[in-house]
Parts: structure tokens; sequence; C-alpha cells
């Protein structure tokens, strides 16, 4: 009864206590608040990062089956029947300086016709005393050829090691899809160039065996 006469007695400190305990409560809501958006803001990030990492193969994977940006398509095998048009198909070949290689095609173009398979050879050369390691990697120009261009068989996108003064000849095996007879894009394309680049690979950190020896 003591406390309920004070109460009375004393109304503003009551209203003070239930303001007091108002705005604890509207901290402790907006504490939760935060920290909700946070763990969004967070969770969003880790998510961009991911894609991030999965960007490029998934952007790869999606080029080599549609062909987009210039990128042959591949193909597990010909097509059953030829074409009728014939078109110049050129090899170009490019190498990183710093890999200490040289790199050609065994011809500098062909003639195809639609639906035939062909099988060309790219030749390379180790012109330096140490052993290096190099991966290609390809495109054909002008882009819209990108979707016909099909690839049965390449070295591009593998890892190649070659020691000193080695040498090696590495096939493509490919074919123009018949298709493109139809398309609008190409009723004047008479020309494609298939060109490959040999990048340098970093060599991998060695791992230490037991005894200090390394593998």
């Amino acid at each position: 009864m003591v406390g309920a006469r004070d109460d009375q007695a004393n109304p503003g400190a009551r209203q003070d206590a239930l303001s007091e305990q108002a705005s604890s409560n509207d901290s402790a809501r907006a504490e939760r608040r935060n920290a909700r958006v946070a763990f969004s803001v967070l969770g969003t990030a880790l998510f961009m990062l991911g894609m991030s990492f999965a960007a490029v193969p998934l952007y790869d994977m999606f080029c080599r089956v549609t062909g987009f940006g210039g990128t042959p398509r591949v193909a597990l095998h010909a097509p059953g029947a030829l074409g009728e048009r014939t078109l110049t198909v050129r090899f170009d070949a490019n190498v990183d300086p710093a890999l200490g290689w040289s790199f050609e095609p065994e011809v500098n173009s062909i003639r195809l016709r639609t639906g035939e398979t062909a099988t060309v050879f790219y030749k390379v050369v180790n012109k330096t005393g140490r052993a290096a390691t190099g991966m290609a990697t390809y495109n054909v120009a002008p882009d819209p050829f990108g979707p016909w261009f099909n690839k049965i068989s390449c070295f591009c996108f593998t890892e190649q090691t070659l020691g000193p003064g080695e040498s090696m000849e590495m096939p493509v095996v490919f074919f123009l899809d018949p298709a493109l007879e139809k398309a609008e894009t190409m009723r004047r394309m008479e020309s494609v160039t298939l060109s490959y680049t040999f990048m340098t690979v970093k060599a991998k950190t060695p791992v230490a065996a037991a005894g200090g020896r390394v593998q």
C-alpha cells in the first residue's frame, strides 16, 4: 500500500519510469532490427562474392554452348550431311612472350565445305633452356561465326608442359555447321579465322615431403 500511495503522491516519477521502460524497449527493437539488416547485408555480400568466383567458368560454359562472343561451339560428332557452301578458314597463332615458345599452324588457311570435318595441326616449340607450362585460349572472327564453328576436339584450356627445346604437334578437329547457310547474318560471310593464344601458367608451389625433400 505504501508503494501505491507513493505512486499516487508522485505521478511524475511513475511517468518517468514508464518513459524509461518504453525507451528501453524501443532501443532493444532498434538493435534487433539493425542486427537483421547487418546479417542481410553480410549474406548478400557473401552471395555476390561467391557468384563472382562462379562467373568466369559459367560465362565460359555459356560461350561454348551458344557461340557467344566468337567462341566456337563444342560438338560431340560431325553432322550427318554436307552443305552447299565452301568457305575459307584461316588459322592464327599468338603466344605470351614471357613463355619463350614459338607457336604456329601447319597451314595458314584451307577451303572447307559446310558439314565437312577437317583436322589441322598447330606446332609449339619451347625455345628456352627451362621447362615451362602454357595453356591456350581461342576464339573465331568475325564474331557471328561463333555459333556455326564447331570443334570436336582441340588442345585449348588444357595445360601443356614442355621441357627445354621440346616440341609438340597439337590437332584441332572441327566443322562448319551447314545450318549457317540459312542464317541471314552469314549470307555475305566468305571466311572465318580461328585464333589461338598460348598464355603462361604459373608453376605450382611444390609441397615439401617428410624429411624436407621436395617431390
